[in-house]
């Protein structure tokens, strides 16, 4: 059995752990945030960890008002810039928390008056070091170099302290519920090993979502790179229009991910252009009017709030990833030249 088999299933039982061991922390968190009158968020990651960062950027904006950037590290590493950061967040996430040029973002950003958290799997690692405070992700050892539980558990840590900041109790009694949402997600894994060989001679094509899942449709696109060795690019379906989708020939591979929401109806919009293309459409969604112009359709049976499906949306991704691997005749767990731990600076 595959180490990166094993850790995607184990991530539903995850996500209890993150709220129940970080519950308080983050709710201190939460008001030492307001105590400090900080006014935008800055957040710092790489690979994985920068798609997380992605995701809570949306749940700051959207839920608490924050404006919300995402760092250049080498705006401190390579180029030794000066910033005005006294009402700043700077959130640093590295799973290994052994990113040197997210541990020198933060120390940089602790220098200039900003206030610092780390999100990590490790709480003895460089970055809980450097950082003001610390989220654990408690997701246990990771050994697939492919990052999969690590990742869904950011993200539950990035959901925990938005319903934190907004004091929503019942948003976190909501990312529990999430779990089991999760679980039934996995009805699809049947259908997908069982398809995953028509991709077997796949290298290029696109992924897209929209909002929430931007997040779920770049770190598809990893994963099959990490795994597969594919050439897929991520697009918001927003920015795909604006492009991209001129590039877009006869049975090109287009993978889908379109849970129900505010983004759904660009979603479908995009599902018809591709079809009139008669683009190779994979289509992973609960809903059966976008499913309908699928080429190979992945039909979820649950459904969740939109803010909370990048948790769920993710794991049909990771799945696609392991089989086709495995189809491939790849193991999935040791990419070729890849590490557990990518040091930048």
């Amino acid at each position: 059995m595959s180490y990166m088999l094993d850790e995607i299933r184990e991530q539903p039982d995850v996500i209890a752990d993150v709220v129940n061991c970080e519950r308080n922390a983050v709710a201190e968190l939460a008001r030492e945030i307001r105590r400090r009158d900080i006014c935008m968020v800055v957040m710092a990651a790489r690979g994985t960890s920068d798609h997380a960062a992605v995701y809570g950027k949306y749940l700051l904006e959207v839920n608490n008002g924050y404006p919300v950037a995402l760092a250049d590290p080498s705006v401190f590493t390579l180029y030794c810039a000066e910033l005005r950061m006294e009402h700043a967040l700077v959130i640093g996430i590295s799973q290994s928390g052994q990113s040197a040029d997210v541990a020198e973002y933060l120390e940089q950003s602790k220098r200039f008056g900003a206030l610092t958290v780390d999100i990590t799997n490790e709480p003895d690692s460089t970055l809980a070091r450097v950082a003001h405070h610390t989220i654990c992700c408690h997701a246990g050892k990771e050994v697939s170099v492919a990052a999969t539980k690590t990742y869904t558990s950011t993200l539950a840590a990035l959901y925990l302290l938005s319903a934190s900041l907004a004091d929503a109790g019942a948003r976190i009694d909501d990312l529990l519920r999430c779990a089991d949402v999760m679980r039934a997600a996995f009805a699809v894994e049947p259908d997908i090993a069982d398809r995953a060989e028509r991709y077997r001679y796949m290298q290029d094509g696109y992924v897209i979502s929209r909002g929430f899942n931007y997040c779920t449709a770049m770190e598809t696109a990893l994963k099959l790179a990490e795994t597969c060795y594919t050439g897929l690019n991520a697009y918001s379906a927003a920015d795909f229009l604006h492009g991209p989708i001129a590039a877009v020939n006869e049975a090109d591979p287009c993978f889908l991910i379109a849970p129900p929401g505010r983004a759904y109806a660009n979603m479908l919009d995009i599902a018809h252009r591709l079809r009139e293309r008669r683009a190779e459409t994979v289509i992973f969604s609960s809903e059966e009017e976008i499913l309908s112009a699928a080429t190979t359709k992945f039909r979820l049976t649950v459904t969740t709030a939109e803010e909370l499906s990048p948790l769920v949306y993710i794991i049909p991704g990771q799945l696609l990833a392991y089989y086709l691997a495995v189809a491939r005749g790849n193991d999935p767990d040791k990419p070729r030249g890849l590490t557990k731990v990518t040091i930048t600076r």
